[in-house]
């Protein structure tokens, strides 16, 4: 009588299992938005088709640098509105987001790979418009100058992930493209990604102060020294007072909605 012996692997640790849900949740999120030719070509197309329009024709002048910090920040938000409140407004209307809530799968780990692979798709952004400063606007672009542009870049997808979330509860799936184009546009030329404020109608400039894409532009402009006269500090505590007021209006909806089915 002979026994076989079983390897047995060494139980997984509740966080290593967890991260590895995470990881694969958010992979698969990512690979998903990227074969998407609707959403990946055009997130990713039109800032830098922009540039290579409006960049190229100013080079070696400090417009071509102001583009490529103000298209960054069109980047980010135009990732966020598009990949989380148009992904998860069609999900919704699909029934996908009910599979995925019946599933043993974390709520966070749904929620976290929107977020991360929209700040990707930034982040490509604004790697791409650094790289056609430099070669197509001809700007003198500094190291740092580029990594704090990538750090801003990061850190406001996480407000305008709070602002697509909030979309997505509000906006129904079949009228989210052109409601998010009406909410985007407007707030994207008002907050002076297209030209300096200080060029916009004047009340247009008071207006401007009250909007989150603003506050972000500034941010980026800042690291070019081309921002409107203010402090780093209330950009950022502006910007971190949106995220909250935004993310928790869309809890208090989307259980409201779950309540009422």
């Amino acid at each position: 009588m002979s026994a076989t012996a079983i390897a047995l692997q060494p139980p997984q640790s509740r966080f290593a299992y967890v991260t590895r849900i995470f990881a694969k949740e958010i992979q698969y999120e990512f690979v998903k938005m990227l074969r998407i030719k609707a959403f990946s070509l055009s997130v990713i197309g039109f800032p830098i088709m922009f540039y290579l329009l409006f960049g190229a024709s100013n080079r070696h002048t400090d417009f071509a640098r102001y583009l490529m910090a103000s298209y960054g920040c069109m980047g980010v938000v135009s990732a966020s509105l598009f990949g989380i409140g148009m992904g998860i407004s069609m999900e919704r209307a699909q029934g996908w987001l009910e599979l995925k809530q019946a599933s043993p799968m974390p709520r966070l780990a749904y929620l976290a790979a929107k977020i991360v692979s929209s700040a990707a798709f930034a982040l490509i952004i604004q790697i791409a418009l650094i790289a056609l400063a430099i070669t197509v606007g001809g700007a003198q672009v500094r190291a740092i100058e580029a990594v704090r542009l990538i750090g801003v870049t990061l850190l406001g997808s996480v407000p305008f992930a709070a602002m697509g979330l909030l979309v997505s509860v509000l906006v129904p799936a079949n009228s989210a493209p052109g409601i998010i184009n009406l909410i985007y546009l407007p707030m994207s030329f008002a907050s002076g990604f297209w030209m300096p404020v200080s060029m916009l109608p004047h009340w247009l400039q008071t207006v401007a102060p009250a909007l989150p894409t603003y506050h972000l532009g500034q941010l980026a402009l800042s690291i070019i020294g081309m921002a409107q006269p203010g402090l780093t500090s209330t950009h950022i505590q502006v910007l971190a007072g949106y995220t909250l007021v935004m993310f928790g209006a869309a809890w208090i909806i989307f259980n409201r909605s779950e309540a009422k089915a």
